[in-house]
C-alpha cells in the first residue's frame, strides 16, 4: 500500500499531470491518499513525481492517520463504533492492519471519505524544489514516508 501526499500546487502545470493528480483525488495541498499496489497506480504515481511525496506505508501509521484524520460522510470523524458497525472488523486497528496488507479497500466501508486532509509537517517541509535524496520534499520516501506522515497527523 503506497501512500500519497500532494506537496506542490498546479498552478502553470500542464494538463495530464492536472488531470493524473485529479485521478489520484489529490487537489489541494496537504492532502494525502492511500492506494494499493499496481501497475497502473504506480504510473500514475510516476507522472506525479514532480508534485507529490510517496511510500510505502506500514499498519501502525494508517492506524494513526485513520484515528486522527480519517472522516465519515458530514465531516464526522472516524470511530471504532462505525467500523464495527460498518464492516466486519472490530477496531481502526484491525482495519489498519488489513488496509496496509492490502486484504480490504477505503471503499469497503460505507460512507468513508477516501482523501485524508492532513497538517502541514511539523517544522515545515525542507524544500518543494528538490527530491527526497537530494534533501528536499518530492518523489519517493520509501519507509521514511511514515515519519512525514506522523508529522503531519
Amino acid at each position: 500500500m503506497y501512500a500519497v501526499v500532494q506537496v506542490r500546487g498546479v498552478v502553470k502545470t500542464r494538463q495530464d499531470i492536472k488531470d493524473t493528480l485529479k485521478m489520484l483525488r489529490l487537489h489541494h495541498i496537504n492532502h494525502c491518499v492511500l492506494i494499493p499496489d499496481s501497475p497502473q497506480n504506480l504510473g500514475m504515481i510516476q507522472k506525479v513525481k514532480d508534485y507529490v511525496a510517496f511510500g510505502e506505508v506500514d499498519a501502525p501509521t494508517v492506524e494513526t492517520l485513520l484515528q486522527t484524520r480519517g472522516r465519515v460522510i458530514g465531516d464526522a470523524p472516524l470511530t471504532a463504533e462505525y467500523i464495527k458497525s460498518n464492516s466486519p472488523y472490530g477496531t481502526i486497528g484491525e482495519f489498519a492492519k488489513a488496509l496496509a496488507s492490502g486484504e480490504t479497500k477505503l471503499r469497503d466501508i460505507p460512507g468513508l471519505k477516501p482523501v485524508l486532509r492532513l497538517h502541514p509537517p511539523r517544522k515545515g517541509y525542507k524544500t518543494t524544489k528538490r527530491t527526497f535524496p537530494q534533501g528536499g520534499a518530492l518523489g519517493y520516501y520509501g519507509q521514511e514516508i511514515n515519519t512525514l506522515l506522523y508529522k503531519m497527523r
